[in-house]
């Protein structure tokens, strides 16, 4: 099933292209979501009217998630955890423990927008990546240190 992308979608493609998936897929997840519609004539003319409307609003999410990389950019964070005598730990460092602490610090970001690139399983500093926007990405730091 063709269907025109209302969004950047990492896994498919850009805003306005045409893209084939499975109906299941479009029908779904896609199109309920708002992540598509249809390829159909009326779609198209559709999203070609609202293509300004589209793009101002997809600026306006990437200024919002700019201002909350700025707060997030030089920022360092603690987390606490316990540890084995090799400096492993009992267990993983999760997204949502980051994403809380973030909040500790006055940065609201979803739990999901936090790629761990594998676990974090040692104590240590680490650098996570989190990908606020199709076109923004912030870097942070994590410092787990054992739990007393």
């Amino acid at each position: 099933m063709d269907v025109i992308l209302m969004r950047d979608r990492r896994d498919l493609g850009k805003r306005g292209e045409v893209v084939s998936v499975k109906p299941g897929y479009a029908r779904n997840f896609l199109i309920p979501e708002g992540h598509a519609l249809p390829a159909t004539k009326a779609n198209m003319c559709y999203f070609e009217e609202q293509r300004e409307k589209i793009d101002a609003q997809h600026e306006k999410d990437r200024d919002a998630a700019a201002a909350v990389a700025a707060g997030i950019a030089g920022l360092s964070i603690e987390i606490a955890k316990r540890v084995t005598d090799a400096e492993t730990l009992y267990g993983s460092v999760t997204a949502t423990e980051i994403a809380e602490a973030l909040a500790a610090h006055g940065v609201e970001v979803d739990a999901r927008r936090i790629d761990l690139e594998g676990g974090i399983k040692t104590a240590g500093d680490h650098q996570v990546r989190i990908a606020l926007h199709s076109e923004v990405v912030a870097e942070l730091t994590v410092t787990v240190v054992p739990e007393e």
